[in-house]
């Protein structure tokens, strides 16, 4: 079975087009590495009948948005082999002045597939 990093950051409405940029060549990195697929997905449509908005669950203030993403591998050893290259990458070392969003308000963790359907 496959395996995916997933993340979801807090970023500001004025800010995505930036952040947009910088997942663009974080994309074409991490694929030419050998990622799978590679994904950025911004809020559309938070309004949930039952569980947790993922808006209440990452606290969102006026003005923010929440970015969905997620990257698949073919196991957890690929991701390995494939997150060790992207960070020796000299394109991923350079970091904007100015991030367009909090990295202390970002959540991320590895995930094992256990249904593809």
């Amino acid at each position: 079975m496959s395996y995916v990093d997933g993340f979801v950051l807090v970023v500001p409405k004025k800010k995505i087009a930036a952040y947009a940029k910088i997942a663009r060549l974080a994309g074409k990195v991490w694929r030419e590495h050998g990622a799978l697929d590679y994904r950025e997905c911004v809020a559309d449509d938070l309004t949930v009948k039952f569980g947790m908005p993922f808006t209440r669950l990452v606290k969102t203030k006026p003005g923010e948005t929440i970015v969905f993403s997620y990257i698949l591998y073919r196991s957890r050893a690929h991701r390995d082999k494939v997150n060790a290259k992207v960070m020796a990458d000299p394109r991923m070392q350079k970091q904007p002045p100015d991030m367009p969003f909090d990295p202390k308000r970002m959540a991320h963790g590895g995930f094992r597939t256990i249904v593809a359907a």
